[in-house]
């Protein structure tokens, strides 16, 4: 399975980032083969607008089925539940760290956005 992180940096060890839609990128991890792929979230991170809606999508044509990230608007939210990508919620100081609560099923999915649109 396919899970983003949003992450500040493009290894395991760079530090989370708490956004969502404007993340610096994301880090896609394929849990079956422990493969981890960047995937770059620069159209959203420029955007006026739309960008959790952008991003969203962007993780949608990478066939990503969860994503944990710190918090998600409720667009976006609304885009990743249409496509069936389940949305988790990290505090953690590193992708590394996100990823093994992940793997330790300690992470609870997302009922909803649990920020504002266009929150910074």
């Amino acid at each position: 399975m396919k899970v983003a992180f949003t992450s500040r940096g493009e290894t395991l060890q760079s530090l989370m980032d708490s956004r969502f839609g404007r993340a610096e990128q994301f880090l896609v991890f394929e849990t079956e083969t422990d493969a981890c792929e960047v995937v770059s979230n620069q159209q959203s991170l420029n955007a006026t607008q739309g960008a959790g809606i952008q991003a969203a999508e962007t993780l949608a044509r990478q066939g990503v089925k969860a994503l944990v990230t710190g918090h998600c608007g409720p667009n976006a939210f609304h885009v990743l539940s249409a496509a069936g990508i389940m949305v988790y919620t990290t505090d953690a100081p590193t992708v590394a760290a996100a990823l093994e609560a992940f793997r330790a099923g300690a992470l609870k999915a997302m009922e909803g956005a649990d920020v504002d649109g266009h929150w910074a």
